[in-house]
């Protein structure tokens, strides 16, 4: 399967972009099409074998609109092409008021006492808005009808199109009402709904703008023994690049001189600057606070953490939430059936009740300009783009938004101990020879063994041989044994490191020790026993504290209704030590790594929707069965590939934070979807006259316009409301 992204010109509201999905969707060899009105893209997966990227642009140009394959360049060209729009729109606001205006004035307060030649008049200014102004939305409406389908442009230019052609006949035979200032202003209120639409779109992507505004243009590199300043994108991997007190970080990399502070608050959420220092590493457009320092460049350009982040939240903010194919799918027949209300209630109006004309006219035009199902387009997607962004400025990326969707329907959380709820960082605290070996002699074997070992535990061994420097003994026969331990001999002697399974298995006898394993197991502490010849030699206990906010994250978690897991491959009294410390009831211990996919699942069949949180490493498959993964893994790379959510900083709270975050934009979503649907219900009815015989009061195409318009951007505004929501 291949991935393309289309950039869609021409789309006006929910029906334009569920005619194009739909077409997509039909196309043969499309396995999942995307298209976002608010992004104006279209992601579509695609076999490559059976279609191809001119026949989706085909598909696309069928219905009517004008597409091209996205460049995937800088989004800084998005935001200019953003701002172009709105330019244009300005534009042609104000082009149409100029004409509108006089003609609005004319036909509303000179009714009764009219000026010389006043409706010719009114026809020469209302003619330009007409076909000058009106002319891209005739356009749409025509390709619309070609493609035998109908959109929101469809409405206006009915609406619009019956009032000015019918106030001509009156111009040409002398009698009636004319109407031209229902179709200029209508055009014109719907190019300022239009206005005040795009640059609200424009805000949901604030957060994009700010981490695009902390890349450097520049970056200071050494060149022939020479610090010379070059553009960033000729920064290459294994460049040694110079950062001065208060620049950015052009690029990552690791410190190889210096030490200094520098503030990672825009890409990892944290307020308080973090000390570096060497073989520390640093991340693209991080802030160095105080002294210089040198680092060789690691990863340049789109590799960049901060140029992942970006095209992360870009591709979170062009996806579709399920929730979304529900407005979808009532967009698709909405407009038929106006169109259909709006032709019955001319009928009802002229045929039926014996109405004049123009009021029958009054009525169906007012009933398709009300009725613009663009409110409901908008409803998910902005809201999507706001939470995205949020997240983003806290160090929460959530991939897209479906994620963002289950997230908030989750009741069951596993936590995966080391590095999650502990700090990954686990030290030696208790060495103790069981046997006439030596403790020392015992560390020497030991570290002998793990020093080949990529076992966290192991740099703890490694850590605490060269603190008390001890020698290293040459190894053969390495073999690590997952869940377990390892095995390797030293000289020609086989040892056994590892946990007591590794030493029931092996046939190591534990009966005169088990009560000092217990004791150190009761503390908290993971037990290493290294045994040879059926023979226990001693014991190495090593500690993993947990982080400061594990367990204010867990109550937070409880409070919330949430059922908490502690998964861990430590036996059973070390794991359940380490949960009381957390506050957690639930423990899964023993589990090796692939069986971690296992407790998901068992939990999932239970009935809970589950959120695996881990490093993305180890966990990756326990995180892809998940109804929503987590990856805790600063950045990354696995991390971003395996979690659906990425937390940048290592931060339990953040769990919390990203199930708040999805609720509340939930939230926003059903209030939008509420108030979209709501409007229109109760709208079309009044527009219709619903209420005529009851009050005498008719709705004026006018204020339907004004209506129609204010939906969508009320839509919006309730969207941004989300930035000032705290999670």
């Amino acid at each position: 399967m291949k991935k393309t992204t289309l950039d869609i010109k021409g789309m006006h509201c929910a029906s334009c972009s569920t005619l194009i999905n739909k077409a997509l969707d039909k196309l043969s060899g499309v396995k999942k099409a995307n298209v976002n009105l608010t992004t104006n893209k279209a992601t579509i997966e695609y076999d490559e074998k059976i279609t191809n990227v001119k026949l989706l642009i085909k598909a696309v140009k069928s219905k009517g609109y004008e597409a091209k394959v996205s460049q995937g360049k800088d989004f800084r060209d998005e935001l200019e092409k953003q701002r172009k729009k709105i330019d244009k729109i300005k534009k042609q606001f104000y082009f149409s008021f100029v004409f509108a205006f006089p003609v609005f004035v004319l036909g509303m307060f000179f009714m009764k006492d009219p000026v010389p030649y006043q409706d010719i008049i009114m026809l020469l200014l209302a003619t330009p808005v007409q076909f000058i102004v009106g002319w891209p939305m005739y356009k749409s409406a025509f390709m619309a009808l070609k493609a035998k389908s109908a959109n929101m442009d469809t409405l206006v230019v009915m609406g619009t199109s019956a009032a000015y052609f019918y106030s001509v006949f009156v111009v040409l035979s002398g009698q009636g009402h004319v109407y031209f200032e229902a179709s200029a202003v209508l055009i014109t209120i719907v190019i300022f709904g239009n206005l005040l639409e795009a640059r609200a779109k424009g805000k949901t992507s604030q957060a994009i703008k700010k981490l695009i505004g902390l890349r450097p243009k520049k970056a200071i590199v050494i060149r022939n023994n020479k610090e010379v300043k070059i553009d960033i994108d000729q920064v290459i991997v294994g460049d040694i690049v110079v950062v001065k007190p208060g620049g950015k970080v052009p690029v990552d990399g690791q410190i190889i001189e210096g030490s200094t502070s520098i503030d990672e608050s825009m890409v990892t959420g944290e307020s308080i600057p973090v000390l570096k220092k060497e073989k520390d590493k640093v991340i693209s457009g991080t802030i160095n606070k105080h002294g210089s320092f040198k680092f060789k460049a690691t990863k340049v350009g789109a590799d960049t953490t901060l140029s992942q982040i970006i095209k992360l939240i870009e591709d979170a903010q062009g996806s579709k939430a399920p929730i979304q194919r529900f407005a979808d799918s009532v967009a698709a027949y909405f407009v038929p059936t106006v169109l259909v209300i709006a032709l019955f209630t001319f009928v009802v109006w002229f045929f039926v009740v014996g109405s004049e004309f123009r009021f029958a006219l009054v009525a169906s035009v007012a009933v398709l300009v009300i009725a613009c199902p663009c409110a409901l387009g908008l409803a998910t997607p902005t809201a999507i783009m706001v939470g995205t962004g949020k997240g983003a400025k806290k160090g929460i990326l959530i991939k897209g938004g479906e994620a963002l969707e289950i997230a908030h329907t989750v009741n069951a959380v596993v936590l995966d101990k080391t590095g999650t709820i502990t700090k990954g960082e686990p030290e030696v605290t208790d060495v103790v020879s069981v046997s006439k070996t030596s403790e020392m002699d015992l560390i020497e074997i030991a570290v002998s063994i793990e020093k080949s070992s990529e076992h966290p535990l192991a740099e703890s061994i490694v850590k605490y041989a060269k603190e008390n420097k001890v020698k290293i003994k040459k190894v053969t026969g390495f073999k690590a044994i997952p869940g377990h331990g390892i095995t390797a001999k030293v000289g020609r002697k086989r040892y056994y490191f590892g946990n007591q399974k590794l030493m029931s298995e092996n046939k190591i006898e534990l009966k005169k020790s088990i009560e000092l394993i217990n004791k150190l197991e009761d503390q908290g502490k993971t037990v290493m026993m290294l045994g040879n010849n059926k023979k226990l030699i001693g014991i190495v206990a090593v500690a993993d504290k947990i982080k400061d906010s594990s367990a204010s994250a867990v109550r937070a978690l409880q409070r919330m209704k949430i059922f908490v897991y502690m998964i861990t491959g430590d036996n059973k009294r070390t794991a359940e030590a380490i949960a009381k410390q957390a506050g957690i009831n639930h423990v899964f211990a023993q589990v090796l790594p692939e069986d971690k996919v296992n407790h998901v699942k068992k939990l999932q069949k239970k009935g809970f929707k589950v959120a695996m949180v881990g490093d993305g490493i180890n966990d990756a498959p326990a995180l892809a069965q998940a109804d929503v993964g987590i990856a805790m893994g600063s950045g990354t790379d696995v991390a971003m590939e395996t979690g659906d959510i990425v937390l940048m900083r290592d931060d339990p709270m953040d769990v919390v934070r990203a199930i708040r975050l999805s609720k509340i934009t939930m939230n926003k979503i059903r209030q939008n979807m509420f108030w979209a649907l709501f409007y229109n219900t109760l709208g079309i009815p009044i527009a219709a006259g619903l209420l005529y015989p009851i009050t005498g009061w008719l709705l004026s195409p006018m204020i339907a316009g004004a209506a129609m318009a204010m939906s969508s951007v009320s839509v919006v505004s309730n969207s941004l409301l989300l930035k000032s929501k705290k999670i």
